[in-house]
């Protein structure tokens, strides 16, 4: 999960100056942000400061974040003449300043911790790009999904190919491991997500393979596709809170390591609930080798960052080997 945030008093600060897509595209602020809960919180991994929208832009697709309402995309795609004006880039040209950050804080971490990329999976991408920004049901983007089958496709075949090359150039840039995000894919059904999705993120992992580097796979809802968010690829496989880990990892099979999955919430509410919440995720992992520890979805703003850092020293605490 990207672990700056409003959550922290110093990316707050940052932000009062700068907007969130300048923060992104400026090298030195995004290592700033990369860098602040390393300096702040027991992490064992920093995780690259950026958006996984910010791909869409060089491929025609514009778009702006409104506060208090998230990202707006300019002109959704919503026909097929849409979807096929998309254009193909290059990254190490037109995302070259993420590249630059990572090489930049690759150079201040000076081997503390490694450092994890990440881009957006298909469904996730493609679904901003239809439904112009958050959606409660994606009818617009199942419309185009069931109602022009061959022009997804392309698409998402787009979509995938782009990502794979963006995610190599990272890797080639300096970090370490890399995760794929597909935040809104719990939309779909285990049949749809087979015959309209695996093969495209799939097709991400394969162009990882060759390089030999950790990959993470993570999505929002799956708790009833986890088998098949497995099958499309991934060394790690994310769960998020809903379903309880052991039974997440029993869904994924043996053979993959799994992040997670503590509920962002908790981070809410009293010390002790937050240590015997914990207590639940780690049990439940029984020490088995693979376990990431993490939340099972990004830390939500108002949380007190002295919870993240109990959270931390405590999980090292009671796992230290």
């Amino acid at each position: 999960m990207r672990q700056a945030g409003r959550y922290m008093p110093e990316y707050r600060a940052l932000r009062a100056k700068h907007s969130l897509l300048e923060l992104c595209r400026t090298p030195e602020l995004a290592t700033e942000v990369t860098l602040q809960p390393v300096h702040r919180i027991d992490v064992d991994a920093a995780i690259l400061f950026s958006d996984l929208l910010l791909p869409l832009e060089p491929m025609g697709i514009g778009f702006d974040f409104v506060k208090g309402e998230g990202p707006a995309i300019d002109n959704p795609l919503r026909s097929e003449a849409d979807l096929a004006r998309v254009r193909r880039f290059e990254p190490r040209e037109s995302l070259a300043h993420v590249l630059e950050a990572i090489r930049l804080v690759q150079t201040e971490l000076g081997g503390r911790v490694p450092l994890i990329g990440f881009a957006g999976a298909p469904f996730t991408l493609a679904s901003y790009a239809i439904e112009g920004g958050h959606s409660s049901n994606f009818a617009h983007t199942k419309a185009l999904m069931y109602g022009s089958p061959k022009a997804w496709h392309a698409f998402c075949a787009l979509i995938a190919d782009l990502m794979g090359e963006y995610l190599v150039a990272q890797v080639e840039a300096g970090v370490n491991a890399v995760q794929v995000f597909d935040s809104w894919v719990g939309a779909l059904n285990a049949r749809d997500y087979r015959e309209f999705i695996l093969p495209h993120t799939r097709r991400i992992f394969e162009r990882l393979a060759p390089l030999d580097v950790p990959t993470i796979h993570f999505g929002v809802g799956t708790g009833a596709i986890l088998g098949e968010i497995a099958e499309a690829g991934g060394s790690v496989i994310g769960a998020d809170w809903r379903t309880p880990l052991d039974e997440a990892w029993d869904r994924i099979g043996p053979g993959r390591a799994v992040q997670g999955n503590l509920d962002p919430t908790v981070l809410l509410g009293p010390v002790d609930r937050i240590l015997s919440a914990t207590d639940d995720v780690l049990a439940r992992a029984g020490g088995r080798v693979g376990h990431i520890f993490n939340l099972g979805h990004g830390i939500l703003p108002m949380t007190p960052v002295e919870h993240v850092q109990l959270v931390a020293q405590y999980v090292h605490q009671k796992t230290g080997r």
